[in-house]
């Protein structure tokens, strides 16, 4: 295992040094002092390690896991299972662009169903971060790689929304842990239309089998269907299904209509995963929608 050309999660609590944080560790619950699944925390990279640690209150962004986090439910015989291999990866961290375009909508990528993590779910481009890469430099850089579309730094003032605790295996019934990560959600605004971006979206079919821009009544529906809950979904009176735009083996686009069901899945209990939008993908795009309302500074 190369342990130099990953970016590790350390975390930082009442002043004492950081401490590369554990696979098996909760990175949610080593901040809460209560029974609570989301936390408010700071963040820094320094020297290749990303550091989260509590600062003034109300001057943090939000960490979150979900209710079902594997992590959080583990028990100690379950953890003394995990291959020696993958207990020793520590934890990753990754960045997820929220790319809003001029009107509005936010670009959605569909996982190719080749890959391991996660196959054939929503989520925003994105990927790990490389040694001596700021957040920002690695989300521009899984954006380009992933989706064609290329934003220098000096275009973009981002902005994180939020981070979130992601657990493959997403569940203890599909397995014990394999991957575990602290996600950046990182919100970029571009002043073209989702129309304008389109002609140059050129996205990777080893990563990405479809694209969707998605507007602010979508996501609504979206992060209504909670996964772990039974709730209702709010439909707004939506269309029952949803351009996207396909990507083919060669890499060409084609538009295509995926029902609406699909967007609004819920993550299964047990079996099989389905196409969904990930439910960190539902926290950030939660997010996203604060952020629309939110007054102006």
């Amino acid at each position: 295992m190369d342990k130099v050309r990953r970016i590790l999660v350390h975390v930082c609590k009442d002043r004492a040094a950081s401490q590369r944080a554990q696979f098996v560790q909760s990175i949610t619950g080593h901040f809460m002092d209560g029974g609570d699944d989301e936390v408010e925390v700071n963040c820094s990279l320094e020297k290749n390690q990303f550091i989260l640690f509590r600062g003034d209150k109300g001057q943090g962004i939000p960490l979150k896991r979900p209710a079902f986090c594997p992590i959080k439910h583990l028990s100690a015989r379950e953890a003394a299972a995990i291959p020696l291999d993958v207990q020793q990866r520590g934890v990753d961290v990754g960045v997820a662009i929220l790319l809003q375009t001029a009107n509005q909508r936010v670009l959605l990528t569909r996982r190719a169903k080749e890959l391991r993590i996660f196959p054939n779910v929503w989520v925003p481009p994105g990927g790990h971060v490389e040694p001596d890469e700021t957040l920002l430099d690695a989300g521009l850089r899984e954006l380009q790689e992933e989706t064609g579309l290329k934003l220098g730094s000096d275009e973009v003032c981002p902005k994180i929304l939020g981070l979130w605790e992601s657990v493959y295996p997403p569940m203890l019934s599909r397995g014990l842990p394999q991957r575990h990560h602290i996600v950046v959600y990182m919100l970029l605004h571009s002043s073209l239309s989702h129309l304008q971006l389109q002609s140059s979206l050129s996205p990777s079919p080893a990563e990405v089998s479809a694209c969707l821009w998605a507007d602010s009544r979508l996501v609504r529906a979206i992060v209504s269907a909670v996964d772990g809950e039974d709730g209702d979904v709010r439909l707004d009176e939506l269309p029952n299904s949803i351009s996207v735009s396909q990507v083919s083996a060669d890499g060409a686009l084609s538009d295509v209509t995926l029902p609406l069901e699909v967007l609004v899945s819920r993550a299964p209990t047990c079996g099989p995963d389905v196409e969904r939008v990930s439910t960190g993908t539902k926290f950030a795009l939660e997010l996203w929608l604060r952020s629309l309302e939110a007054p102006d500074p």
